[in-house]
């Protein structure tokens, strides 16, 4: 009997509609050291049907727009509407890496109140990716301070 959830998967798992998908493949790998676990063309030969790729122990999919059944990617509809937490061992390194790559600097590496060491950057196809690394666990109460403080200065870079 097969298992409900395979090995390797985890309960949630993203898949993502990207733009020209080898290129998305060969990008991922070279931003996010992704490791290639499948690949499957669609009918015509050249676009991507599906593929599976792994960071860390996380498997993601992915498959090429397929506008007929409503698949865009967020470059095709103006922009994501989510993005992709992803811990890392060196967050210094893993967005020094994805920037070389090719990645859009969207959030600079901050150490942010919650206590991680976080930055985020966008891929060719508009997908976010939230890079971290965790540096400190943070008590509530520090944290609610902490997030008092963060949301005040950010208004302060508004004005």
């Amino acid at each position: 009997m097969a298992k409900a959830i395979p090995d390797g998967f985890h309960a949630i798992t993203a898949a993502l509609t990207v733009r020209h998908g080898a290129q998305a493949i060969d990008f991922y790998k070279r931003a996010l050291g992704a490791e290639e676990l499948m690949r499957i063309p669609g009918p015509d030969g050249k676009s991507l049907m599906h593929a599976e790729l792994k960071i860390g122990d996380s498997i993601f999919m992915l498959s090429d727009e397929q506008p007929g059944v409503g698949c865009r990617a967020p470059a095709s509809v103006g922009g994501p509407t989510s993005y992709l937490y992803v811990y890392v061992p060196d967050v210094d390194k893993a967005f020094r890496r994805a920037v070389e790559a090719g990645a859009k600097v969207l959030m600079p590496l901050t150490d942010m109140f919650w206590g991680d060491r976080y930055g985020q950057v966008e891929d060719p196809s508009g997908h976010r990716w939230g890079l971290a690394t965790h540096k400190e666990d943070v008590p509530p109460q520090e944290m609610a301070k902490r997030q008092k403080e963060f949301i005040a200065s950010m208004g302060q870079q508004k004005t």
